[in-house]
């Protein structure tokens, strides 16, 4: 494997099917001791994600699923 001058260099298709590795993955290169080592990227939680993970549970209310539909609908 050789490095272009762009720095870059072509993971071996074997290597990438192996550890799961596919077309617009997102990778860090993490520096261990005198070793470069390439991982996925964690993409953590999007926006959304997180404000749905604050909001689970944070409603209070007796009412069915019905009785609030039939509220956000005027029936």
């Amino acid at each position: 494997m050789r490095l272009n001058s762009k720095g870059q260099v072509t993971i071996p298709a074997e290597l990438r099917q192996k550890h799961g590795f596919t077309e617009g993955d997102e990778v860090d290169i993490v520096e261990d001791g005198s070793t470069l080592r390439i991982v996925h990227r964690d993409a953590g939680e999007t926006r959304g994600q997180r404000l749905v993970s604050r909001m689970r549970g944070a409603a209070t209310t007796r009412q069915s699923t019905d009785e609030l539909m039939d509220l956000l609908r005027g029936e």
